[in-house]
C-alpha cells in the first residue's frame, strides 16, 4: 500500500500539539510519516514534537509556505494536509489509500464534523460537506490529500495568505475530480465559538465570495485579520 505523509503547518499550538499528536502515532508504526511545519512558535511548540513526529521543519509563516515546505520534505507517495485541531478517524489513511487505489483518483477530501455540541454546529458541517461536493472545493479543515506527484505537478500550495486550500481545489479539479469521503473528520470548533457562530459563517461567507469575483488574496487576509 501507498505511503502517506501527514503534513502539520502550525504557529503556537503548544495545547493542541500535546493533545493530538500522541493520537497519530498508531499511523506512524503502520509505516507512515508525520511532518510537523513550524511557523517561527515562541510557545515552544517545536520541541513538543519531538519523538512524536518524524520530521520538523521551521519555515516562514503562513500555511501555504508551511505546507509545501514540509511536501518537499516528504517521501510518501500521497500528501495529507492536516490541520492539528482536526481529529482523524482510526481507519483515515486505510480510506485515503482506498481511495486512490483507482488510477483516475488523484486528490480528495473528507466529510467535516464540528466538535462542538450545540445543533447549529451539525447544520455547519452539513453544509460545509454540502458546498464541497456541489463546487468540487474543498477547504482545510476538510484534511485533503492528493498523490505527491500531482501537487507537485501543479506547483503545490500558491503563495497566498488566504484562500490557498481554495485555490488548490480549483487547480486540482481541473485535473479531476475530488474523491469524496464520507468518513467524517473532527475539526474544532473553537473559531465559532470564540468569535460568535453567525460572525464567523457571515465573515467567511463573505471573504469566499470576495475571493470568487478576484479581490486579492492579501486584501482578504487584511480583512480576515482586522475581523477575527
Amino acid at each position: 500500500m501507498k505511503r502517506i505523509s501527514i503534513i502539520i503547518p502550525v504557529l503556537n499550538e503548544a495545547a493542541a500539539l500535546r493533545a493530538h499528536l500522541p493520537l497519530l502515532q498508531p499511523f506512524r508504526s503502520a509505516g507512515h510519516e508525520v511532518i510537523l511545519v513550524d511557523g517561527g512558535s515562541v510557545d515552544g511548540s517545536a520541541d513538543l514534537a519531538s519523538g512524536l513526529v518524524d520530521v520538523v521543519v521551521t519555515s516562514e509563516p503562513g500555511r501555504a509556505r508551511q505546507m509545501n515546505a514540509g511536501a518537499e520534505m516528504a517521501n510518501g507517495e500521497i500528501l495529507l494536509f492536516l490541520h492539528i485541531d482536526t481529529l482523524l478517524p482510526e481507519d483515515a489513511l486505510a480510506q485515503i489509500q482506498s481511495a486512490l487505489g483507482k488510477l483516475s483518483a488523484m486528490w480528495g477530501h473528507f466529510d467535516v464534523r464540528l466538535s462542538g455540541d450545540k445543533a447549529v454546529f451539525r447544520l455547519i458541517g452539513f453544509m460545509m460537506n454540502l458546498r464541497s461536493r456541489v463546487s468540487g472545493v474543498a477547504t482545510g479543515d476538510q484534511g485533503i490529500f492528493v498523490r505527491t506527484a500531482v501537487f507537485r505537478r501543479v506547483g503545490g500550495f500558491a503563495d497566498i495568505p488566504l484562500m490557498e486550500d481554495v485555490a488548490l481545489s480549483k487547480t486540482l479539479r481541473r485535473i479531476a475530480s475530488p474523491v469524496c469521503l464520507r468518513v467524517r473528520v473532527i475539526t474544532s470548533s473553537r473559531r465559532w465559538e470564540k468569535h460568535g457562530v453567525l460572525r464567523t459563517v457571515f465573515l467567511m461567507w463573505w471573504l469566499r465570495l470576495l475571493y470568487f469575483v478576484d479581490v486579492a488574496p492579501q486584501s482578504l487576509h487584511a480583512m480576515y485579520v482586522k475581523k477575527k
